[in-house]
């Protein structure tokens, strides 16, 4: 008979050694099949920002297509080097709400609260690839200590956002004690733990992590699948572990020029997010103002058009809300179309799935 304590064991060291075996520094990308002059770009632009990718997310990658939408996330791009005007360092003003170190409160009732600023794997789009690269630390308790205070001190709080950096990256004895600390505030309801884990480390998904997680809080998983090629039977296997330890998966994705900007795409995703691995498509972000990322970045119509027709495609269920997350801390906005064509008093004219603007009276009582 296996010993729990074995196979704990050898779950951690399986995922550990992909991490080993992937991109984690700038010389790796030397081993990577790419021509010398894209390497050669690719090393500059992973100067400036980070890159780490584990294997077995680069493994998803076609080398042959130059346009693969996974290598278009991971593997660094001399269009990062081109900064536009009106990109920004802190897109969403995440500093900007913060009180104490490694928190923001941005919403009276919830905070994001950073345990690490460090990543399983580093997306090239990343809005906080900046804070990444330059902050670098994982977690200490110490460092924590005033953002938990301050999160006992403020009653209105009811749900604590663990994002960062990747707080799935870090050890379970880590994850476990962090639970703890926040479940023993009272006024807490909800933790949300936003991961790009399950989609780029599914083996780091292990029993060891859900129990971890497991406690008296509600806890909601927001995964972070961009394209249905990043959904395989790993994949499959670490959100069925997620979902029958009762916990709540939402899924939010970036609208991403050359990656997933056809409806095609977006469709498949949604469709296989929600039959296949039991996750609701929960946001379709607008690319944040992230410096050197208007090569990705659509137009605010063409995302408009896109959520109009899956609208008419997808069930609700599958169905993500196309937002922007304005600067400045003006929060998620939704940008989806509107189907209002008209107002007179209580008559309205209202166009429908189908195209077709219909007459529409209220009726209501005194």
């Amino acid at each position: 008979m296996t010993d729990f304590k074995d196979a704990t064991r050898a779950a951690d060291s399986a995922w550990q050694n992909d991490v080993r075996a992937g991109v984690r520094h700038v010389r790796d990308l030397s081993s990577l099949p790419l021509a010398p002059a894209e390497r050669e770009a690719a090393q500059a632009a992973a100067t400036l920002h980070k890159v780490r990718a584990p294997k077995s997310y680069l493994d998803l990658i076609d080398w042959n297509d130059p346009a693969d939408p996974i290598r278009a996330q991971v593997i660094p791009s001399p269009g990062e080097l081109e900064e536009a005007e009106g990109e920004l360092g802190d897109p969403i003003a995440d500093h900007e709400f913060s009180p104490v170190p490694r928190l923001t409160h941005r919403h009276a009732d919830r905070v994001l609260l950073f345990p690490t600023y460090q990543c399983a794997v580093y997306c090239r789009f990343c809005f906080r690839k900046e804070s990444l690269t330059s902050i670098g630390r994982g977690y200490t308790r110490e460092a924590l200590e005033p953002a938990l205070a301050y999160i006992a001190g403020h009653p209105e709080i009811r749900e604590v956002i663990l994002t960062g950096g990747d707080p799935l990256s870090l050890p379970d004895a880590a994850l476990a004690e962090i639970r703890a600390r926040i479940e023993a505030i009272a006024h807490v309801r909800l933790l949300r733990i936003h991961t790009r884990v399950p989609v780029a480390l599914p083996s780091r998904i292990t029993s060891g992590l859900v129990a971890a997680l497991q406690g008296r809080l509600m806890v909601t998983v927001v995964t972070h699948f961009n394209h249905a090629r990043e959904i395989t039977d790993v994949t499959d296997a670490a959100c069925l572990s997620l979902r029958q330890a009762g916990f709540v998966l939402l899924n939010q994705s970036v609208l991403l020029k050359g990656v997933n900007d056809s409806v095609e795409v977006l469709e498949e995703l949604c469709r296989e997010l929600m039959y296949r691995l039991g996750i609701k498509p929960y946001y379709l972000h607008h690319g944040d103002l992230a410096r050197g990322m208007a090569h990705r970045r659509t137009t605010i119509a063409e995302g408009q058009a896109l959520a109009e027709a899956l609208r008419a495609r997808l069930s609700g269920i599958c169905n993500p809300v196309y937002v922007l997350d304005l600067p400045e801390g003006g929060g998620k906005v939704p940008l989806g179309p509107c189907h209002v064509e008209a107002r007179d008093g209580q008559s309205w004219r209202i166009r429908g799935l189908d195209g077709a603007v219909r007459d529409y009276r209220e009726v209501v009582g005194v």
